[in-house]
Order: C-alpha cells, then structure tokens, then sequence
C-alpha cells in the first residue's frame, strides 16, 4: 500500500499553502515513500534549518527518496545538488504543476529561470492538514529589491491570481467547511498591475467577498503601509467579515534605515496608516515585521523604531535579528556586530510581550466570536489564543466571552 509523502515546510504561510498543493499532485501521481522538503532562504538561519531537517530525514529514513524545492534550492539549487542525501530538486515555480510530480526522468534538478515566469495559478486544496482556516495564494513574486532581501530571486517578479479565479476558490473552500481563509502572496499589496483592467487589492477582496456571503472571515497575511487601496479603506471601515488585524510589513521605525532597506514608506507613513485605520475602525490591532541590527543602524536609529511600537501600538511583532544573505546590497554594507543585533531583537521582543500582555487584559469581559483550533483553543478576530472552557471541534465557529487572563493565556466561555 501506497502512503502519502511527507512534506517539511520552512518559512512562510505561501509555503503552508503551496505544500497542501504539493501534497495532492505528489499524492495523485503516486509517488511513494518520499519526503518533500519546501525550504526557505529568508536568512542564514532559515536555509541551515533546512540542511540540518534533510541530513536528519536521510539518516532517519535511508530508503526514502528525498526532494528539495523551495526558495533556497532555486536561488542555489547547485549548493543542494551538492549534498548527496537529496535525490532531487524542483524549481519554485514548477513545483506547483501536477506534471511535474509524475515526471520520469533521471535529471536530478529541474529548476527554470524563475525571472521568466509570467503567471501564477489558483489551486483548489480540499485540506489543510487539520488547520482551522485556509490560506489561499493571490499572489506571488516582488517587483520590489529591498536591499535586504533576497526572495525575488526565489519568487520572480509579482503575477496575480485572477479575481475570478480567486473567487472559485474561497467558494471551494467554504463548501468545505473552512470558515476563515487567509489570503497570501510574497508582495500582496502589489495584486493586480497585470491582468486586465489592473484591479487593486481591495478591490479584488470587495469582488470576492460579494460572490461569496457565505464566507465568515477573510484575513491578509501582511500589507505594505503605503499600498492600501480606497477599496480597502472601505474594508477596514464597513466590512465586519474582513478581520480587524492587519499585519504590516514595517522592517524599521528610522527614516534612514528605511531607505536604506529601499522600503517604500518612511515612518511617519505607518503612523499615519495606524491612525486612519483607528479612525475608520476603532478595534483594529496591528502586527508587524521588524529587522533589528540593520547595516549602519545606531543606537539613535534603533530607538526610532523601539520607540514606534509603543507611538502605533502595535501588538503582534515578529522581531528578526538582521541576517546577511549573499547577493544583496546589504550584506556589502558596514555591519552591526552580532551581539548588538541580538540584544535590540531582545529588547523589541520584550516591547512587543508588554503589548500583547496589555492587548489581552483589555479583552476579559468583552464578548468575540473564535475559530476553534484545536486542544480547547481558538482564535478571536484580532488574533488572539483564548482557551475556552469546553472543547469544540475543530474549524468550527462560535460566539464566547472573554472571561479572564491568566498566565499569559486569555481564557473563555462559549454563550
């Protein structure tokens, strides 16, 4: 008997969702006793994750036929070909065609020029290996060369999901019972430039969300700060099922730092974006991307963007010590010492721990709705864990009371 392939997943929700997509056309080509791994090159770190879980996959399995694709192998794929514990490596963007999975050949990397690549299609992926919500690509590629960055190289340049397409989607999905999706891409906020009629973001979800009723949330996996749409103002402002929480692709809080890093806002655009969004929203919480330690970053820098957690109050942080990555413009500039970098992550993190501590005791008395996950655990609409005092089954929604915080851990009733 046949058994489905293991996947290892490494890096972002795009990767989440492209490994479901994997997982069937590996599954229906038949390929057995295999083990898929879908690497990331985001940092140093990221990419010796992902030789430490193939070296460890080949001494655990000897017999298995092991697989590389992902960013990291198709912005190196000669680094992976080197390691003799891989029998095989697929480009980025072929690893998402059904074709590929029941190639036979003996080439060992079939990896294409991934600047070449002009378009991107929807997946239908009827489960998310027990996940309460759904995470569907719109998106994928950047135009854009942050100076940190090196995932174009593994992406391509941006191509968008028609809106149509989408839409079919999101309905597949809820027809299937997931009551929230999550919409992903490397560069979502730049949906749209090349199909026809150039739709933006917001208008895209306004459309989907019409031809959908059914759908209970829809979520975005982060957002550029200054590439909100009128469309999604009018989101924020009028539609209850678009979640009140925006994660924001921030990076730093310092003017000079955020040119250097060749982002296309400067700091008092995400204030200005955190203040508009309250306006129209008083509830919305925000997330945010933050680098600490970039190349030339002094201690007056850092401050600035130490300081802009608290100015935008934002919640949810994902603080990143600055990594070197060869081939970017950074890694050629003056360096801030490691120690340094690792104590100004330090201390956004602790920033960010008093905000989430501050968020969640604001919440006990309030009443919200929650996506069970699972274990008797769920996930209101600003994001938050809350552990409910019965156990419900997963994927389900209902409405609870938020009835204290204790131990770091919201805790709720279901009425």
């Amino acid at each position: 008997m046949k058994s489905e392939p293991e996947i290892l997943t490494f890096g972002c929700r795009l990767n989440a969702y492209e490994s479901e997509v994997m997982r069937k056309h590996a599954t229906d080509a038949g390929l057995d006793n295999a083990i898929i791994v879908n690497s990331c090159a985001v940092t140093k770190e990221a990419e010796r994750s992902v030789r430490q879980a193939i070296r460890r996959a080949r001494k655990d399995n000897p017999e298995a036929k092991i697989i590389v694709t992902g960013c990291a192998s198709q912005i190196d794929p000669d680094s992976y070909a080197a390691m003799p514990e891989i029998d095989r490596i697929i480009g980025n963007d072929l690893k998402l065609e059904a074709k590929t999975w029941g190639l036979e050949t003996d080439e060992r990397i079939i990896v294409n020029d991934i600047m070449t690549v002009e378009e991107t299609a929807s997946h239908l992926v009827d489960g998310f290996d027990g996940r309460a919500r759904a995470f569907l690509q719109v998106q994928n590629g950047c135009d854009h060369r942050c100076t940190f960055c090196i995932i174009p190289y593994g992406r391509g340049n941006s191509r968008s999901v028609p809106i149509g397409m989408i839409a079919d989607n999101v309905k597949h999905l809820v027809e299937q019972g997931f009551n929230e999706v999550v919409m992903t891409g490397v560069d979502v906020t730049s949906y749209g430039p090349d199909l026809p009629g150039k739709p933006q973001l917001g208008q895209m979800i306004r459309r989907v969300m019409a031809l959908v009723p059914d759908l209970k949330r829809l979520r975005l996996s982060s957002l550029d700060p200054v590439e909100i749409d009128e469309d999604m103002w009018w989101l924020i402002e009028n539609e209850p099922r678009f979640m009140p929480h925006l994660h924001l692709s921030l990076q730093a809080g310092d003017d000079m730092v955020l040119k250097r890093m060749k982002r296309r806002h400067l700091r008092q655009d995400v204030i200005d974006v955190c203040q508009k969004a309250r306006t129209l929203r008083p509830d919305i919480v925000f997330g945010a991307d933050i680098i600490a330690g970039f190349p030339t970053e002094t201690d007056e820098m850092f401050e600035n963007t130490h300081r802009i957690v608290d100015e935008c109050d934002l919640t949810f942080l994902h603080v990143f010590p600055y990594s070197e990555r060869d081939g970017t413009p950074a890694a050629k500039m003056p360096q801030v010492d490691h120690p340094i970098r690792k104590q100004r992550a330090k201390l956004l993190r602790e920033a960010g721990e008093r905000q989430v501590e501050k968020f969640n005791q604001a919440q006990v008395g309030k009443k919200t709705s929650v996506i069970i996950e699972q274990n008797g655990h769920g996930r209101t609409e600003h994001f938050a864990e809350v552990e409910l005092d019965k156990r419900m089954d997963a994927g389900t929604f209902h409405t609870i009371k938020i009835t204290s915080y204790e131990d770091g851990l919201l805790k709720g009733q279901v009425v």
